[in-house]
């Protein structure tokens, strides 16, 4: 019964071989797949209360599922590859994504209660809040016996868009309706999370080269920030998979102009509407962006245009719509109403920081008012802080995930920074306004989630994951383009990174710890852009000295 679904949802996206054989799916894998999802699905019904045998029966089906669907979409997407190692690596990465994500959710479920702060979202086993209040509304709804689009309803306000608790309470009545298990809501995330992989794979090695498109994948697999959000039940891994099928989608509908290119086009922008509307817009504006550069003479057709607009006006009132049954944000139309909630959001924040932390506050009374918002910015780009997250008292669960979440931004960070330098050096000048377009979406976005999120090193990250499939292509072409080139100023840029943490540091130990002399945070901020100003000097200089010397 399960093949013949398979079978069906193959004909219907054209994922079967040309002779109608089941080319991305045999009989032969539910001899693997099926023993591990019932196996898995014991395990998991195991740790999580009510009827042992309808927990199993819930979560051996959404494991069946996700490995079947995994698989399917593996094969297919490594399938164009003359390669089999590239094939291998492409299995073996979306295994380790889905494993790495389950594994994490689960162990923090598991350990939080124990190891946690004591507060009740730590008590019950989540790492993000919303997480906590979504799910717990999620299980209210599903019980209720109320339509699940009773999302839309006031009543239920810890979803801002309605869509993904309306998919977790699904989940729930139906999979489990006897009792609460959250654990089925971080086993989907961490599905949904891995299936984007395949797609973003396919997508940026059909247009830019499998070099890029594996060093892409790996940076998707192994981002800390990744891991954690895709093992907890929030938004953010459905939009990275819609991601990945909005990109896939366009990226196919240039090559190919296929029929079936605006089925996953489609799906991802739906997805994206019902779970995050301004994602939705971001990835419009992208793809509008993408197709001025690359087009002859900057054209867009009257209908790519008309298909867009109507998408972009439909997100902008579900935008507003859930802005607004927030709070009283004035206004009547909906570009005013999202004024007002960036403008309130933004004095929210700046209050927050200034607030939450005495050294902050006293930066604030130093420094004229309209330095607040850059220092906010720049304070939000670092954030999370990786000497805060290696320094700070916590617990040991608390002291991991600050640490790895801190240490892949720190990582990451340098890749993106060079990503202009890696786009203005493409041959192909398409390509490098392509890619110069791309991470100046990337930047701005990253500027525009540290003014949102402000110094908060919860909501700052998130918000800035959300673009994580366009921040993994930007650093991979930077990780390709610096393994062709071994160009120094990648070390150079760690360096200064190095400096920063460094400096930073010090100042840490001797904030908790009262170790040596405690350096005034003013003259810290002196300090910094001096060592950088040598670093980036020393470094033009032994370039310069090079060329002479090789009389170029």
């Amino acid at each position: 019964m399960f093949l013949h679904a398979s079978e069906i949802i193959l004909r219907s996206l054209s994922l079967r071989g040309k002779s109608g054989d089941m080319k991305y799916l045999s009989q032969r894998d539910f001899i693997w797949i099926l023993p591990l999802s019932l196996g898995l699905g014991a395990v998991l019904s195991f740790l999580q209360p009510g009827n042992w045998l309808i927990g199993w029966l819930g979560f051996s089906f959404l494991f069946l599922l996700s490995l079947s669907l995994l698989t399917i979409s593996t094969r297919w997407a490594g399938g164009d590859s003359d390669s089999f190692s590239m094939k291998k690596n492409l299995a073996w990465m979306v295994a380790f994504a889905f494993a790495l994500r389950l594994a994490g959710g689960v162990a923090t479920f598991l350990v939080l209660p124990i190891n946690g702060f004591d507060d009740v979202d730590d008590k019950a086993g989540y790492v993000y809040k919303d997480a906590h209040r979504r799910d717990d509304q999620a299980w209210e709804l599903a019980i209720s016996g109320d339509p699940v689009l009773g999302v839309f309803n006031k009543k239920y306000a810890y979803d801002q868009y309605g869509g993904l608790l309306s998919l977790s309470a699904f989940v729930y009545r139906y999979l489990s309706p006897d009792a609460h298990r959250p654990l089925m809501l971080v086993l989907f995330s961490a599905f949904m999370a891995a299936l984007g992989l395949p797609f973003l794979f396919k997508a940026a090695s059909q247009q830019w080269g499998e070099k890029v498109g594996l060093a892409s994948s790996w940076i998707y697999t192994l981002y800390p920030e990744s891991v954690l959000l895709g093992g907890s039940a929030m938004r953010e891994p459905y939009l990275w998979a819609c991601s990945a099928f909005a990109l896939w989608g366009f990226v196919d509908w240039q090559k190919t102009h296929s029929r079936n290119s605006w089925f996953w086009l489609g799906l991802g922008l739906a997805g994206m509407l019902l779970v995050s509307p301004i994602a939705a817009l971001i990835t419009l504006v992208i793809f509008a962006g993408w197709l001025y550069f690359v087009s002859e003479q900057g054209r867009i057709s009257w209908w790519m245009f008309a298909v867009a607009a109507v998408v972009f006006v439909a997100g902008l009132f579900i935008l507003s719509s859930a802005l607004d049954r927030q709070g009283n944000l004035g206004g009547g139309t909906p570009f005013s109403i999202i004024n007002n909630f960036v403008r309130e959001s933004l004095n929210w924040n700046i209050y927050k920081i200034k607030d939450g932390s005495g050294w902050v506050q006293k930066l604030f009374n130093q420094m004229p008012e309209y330095l607040h918002l850059p220092f906010v910015m720049v304070y939000g780009v670092f954030q999370p802080v990786l000497p805060a997250a290696v320094i700070e008292p916590t617990t040991l669960i608390w002291r991991i995930i600050a640490v790895l979440r801190a240490l892949g931004w720190y990582v990451l960070l340098p890749a993106l920074i060079l990503s202009f330098v890696a786009g203005a050096g493409s041959k192909s000048a398409s390509d490098r306004k392509l890619w110069l377009w791309l991470s100046m979406i990337v930047w701005g976005w990253v500027l525009m989630t540290a003014l949102r999120g402000g110094g908060d090193q919860w909501d700052n990250p998130r918000y800035r994951a959300i673009l994580l499939v366009w921040q993994a292509i930007v650093a991979g072409h930077v990780w390709v383009w610096w393994r062709e080139t071994r160009t120094p100023w990648f070390g150079r840029v760690f360096a200064m990174e190095a400096v920063f943490v460094f400096v930073f540091g010090l100042w840490y130990v001797n904030r908790y710890y009262q170790i040596g002399f405690q350096l005034e945070f003013a003259y810290m901020v002196v300090i910094i852009p001096i060592l950088w100003a040598l670093i980036l000097f020393g470094g033009w200089w032994k370039d310069r000295i090079h060329r002479i010397g090789h009389g170029v």
